[in-house]
């Protein structure tokens, strides 16, 4: 059994299992089962001063709850279930001192009690919680882990919450605390390949922050890491996309769209914590509130052991008075009468002085006890006092959160009016240069109106005066038709006189040749014979006919 769990230990732990180790360890003792006396030497020296910080320590957490939960829980009825029982023990571990056997003090206790109703979203009970405190100290006693489950798993303080919701808180608790979750939620993320918009689940780390597809946490899609060069800025709305802001690390930079202002500016500020605290080597915001809240009672619990040392040599000092006074009077019993008087006068004297001093070391007491009283009260009223300081701080940082986002809506305004104000002093100028240009486009319009005006007068008079032409013209070519039809009529005549020559010609050809008188210019020969004009006639005839027809087409 031993070596199983040392060599599963390791395994988990990412450290050499040495088998010898473990039998050398044993080999005088070596009476059955391993016990918890015996082992936990050699799980100290041989496992745990081994240890580095490369192993999961959730694995070694599902290890530890295998091995010790069905010892303590399998025959009772939770109202939760085992999952959530696992968790419960992990915030049990988390805030538990750090001394064996494992104890969640009463102050913790309400620390986790606050954070599960708050998580769940109900009404803290102060009245019955302060009943339950009350019992507890009266026992004298703090809760192991098992007690702690049995609480929340019997619903002492969650009777009458749905069991799906009670989940749902603890579960918010866990990866707050326990897996040190500092802000989770849905955002857009603008890929680096596609440069297409995801919703994505986030989860933020001090060191890191996880991005998955939902927030079942089934499917990782990717991881920022956080370091001290890493800053992160607020984004101008672009794309179509609102409430933007960018995570710049060295290798590459991410764009994410929150869902409104408030949640943008929740996730700026936690992030720029987180980069802060990796600069100055703090560690993450629970675990130092829980360092603080340790430091605390450590304080309180010493100055209480203080208090009781000083009461107990009062005591002491009180019970020593009291032997010296007896011993005195047995010496006074057994002396003569007068030095018994005298002597019995002295010891009146001191057992007055000695009733003096007891009532003034009652005072002291009293006083001692109304100091730790007061102490108690202080202490009460401190972390009263830290816990209206953290509400308030978390309201100041609200308020400048919002006040820096007015700040950022207010620039964003005065550059926008400032914009507009230059654009309508641009606008300004071009409208009065397109009212000088309208304007000496009328001017011009007018000018161009009256040579249009002139223009137009000049052409209804040259019209005018070429409609006269073309009556003119169509007089002429009236005349001109009309002396056509005249040379129509003698061409005809001549044609037929040429035709009757002709008959005669042909007729009496080889008989008889026509004398003609002679004529200097050629003859102009037809199809027919010797034609009735002479090519001066018919070049006259040719030009007159087109004067003619010029004439009409200049009158049509």
């Amino acid at each position: 059994w031993g070596v199983v769990l040392s060599h599963n230990l390791c395994t988990i732990l990412r450290i050499p299992h040495n088998t010898s180790a473990l039998e050398e360890h044993f080999k005088d003792d070596d009476e059955g089962p391993v016990s918890t006396q015996g082992y936990m030497p050699y799980l100290n020296m041989c496992i745990l001063n081994k240890i580095q910080a490369n192993f999961d320590f959730n694995e070694l957490n599902k290890m530890c709850w295998t091995l010790s939960a069905p010892k303590h829980i399998s025959g009772k009825h939770l109202l939760i279930s085992g999952v959530d029982a696992f968790k419960v023990w992990c915030i049990f571990n988390y805030l538990s001192e750090d001394k064996y056997p494992l104890q969640i003090v009463i102050e913790e206790l309400e620390y986790f009690l606050r954070k599960l109703f708050a998580a769940m979203g109900c009404s803290w009970n102060e009245g019955r919680f302060e009943d339950y405190k009350m019992h507890l100290s009266a026992k004298k006693k703090h809760l192991n882990a098992w007690e702690l489950i049995e609480l929340i798993g019997m619903g002492h303080f969650t009777k009458g919450i749905n069991p799906q919701t009670l989940s749902m808180g603890i579960n918010e608790v866990y990866r707050e605390l326990v897996m040190d979750v500092i802000k989770q939620g849905y955002m857009m993320k603008k890929g680096h390949k596609r440069k297409n918009w995801t919703e994505r689940w986030f989860e933020l780390h001090l060191n890191y922050m996880s991005y998955y597809v939902s927030e079942d946490l089934i499917e990782q899609k990717g991881c920022i890491s956080l370091d001290r060069n890493c800053c992160v800025e607020s984004l101008p709305d672009k794309d179509g996309k609102k409430n933007l802001f960018i995570i710049k690390c060295v290798e590459k930079s991410f764009e994410i769209s929150a869902s409104d202002k408030k949640t943008k500016q929740e996730w700026i500020q936690a992030i720029q914590d987180c980069i802060v605290r990796i600069r100055q080597g703090l560690s993450s915001p629970h675990r130092e509130s829980r360092q603080k809240r340790r430091e605390l009672r450590n304080r309180i619990k010493a100055e209480k052991e203080t208090m009781e040392s000083r009461m107990r040599q009062l005591q002491l000092a009180n019970e020593s008075k009291q032997a010296q006074l007896e011993a005195m009077n047995k010496e006074a019993s057994s002396r003569g009468d007068l030095e018994e008087q005298r002597r019995l006068q002295t010891q009146i004297e001191l057992l007055d002085q000695y009733r003096r001093d007891l009532a003034q070391e009652k005072m002291a007491r009293m006083q001692m006890e109304e100091q730790v009283v007061e102490k108690a009260n202080e202490v009460e009223q401190y972390w009263q006092r830290m816990q209206e300081l953290e509400d308030m701080y978390r309201q100041l940082k609200k308020a400048l959160d919002d006040e820096r986002q007015a700040k950022e809506d207010e620039e964003a305004l005065s550059k926008l009016q400032a914009r507009l104000l230059q654009q309508e002093a641009s606008k300004r100028l071009e409208l009065e240069q397109i009212h000088l240009q309208q304007q000496e486009i009328l001017t011009q319009s007018q000018k161009e109106k009256q040579e249009l005006e002139r223009e137009r007068a000049e052409k209804e008079r040259a019209l005018q005066a070429a409609q006269e032409q073309l009556e003119i013209l169509r007089r002429q070519r009236e005349g001109a038709q009309e002396e056509y039809k005249v040379v129509t009529k003698k061409l005809e005549r001549a044609a037929n006189k040429t035709k009757t020559w002709k008959h005669k010609v042909f007729k009496h050809e080889g008989l008889l040749q026509i004398i003609q008188p002679g004529n200097k210019s050629p003859t102009r020969m037809t199809n027919w014979g010797q034609a009735a004009f002479t090519e001066t006639e018919l070049d006259e005839l040719e030009r007159i006919w087109q004067e003619n027809k010029n004439r009409s087409h200049d009158a049509q």
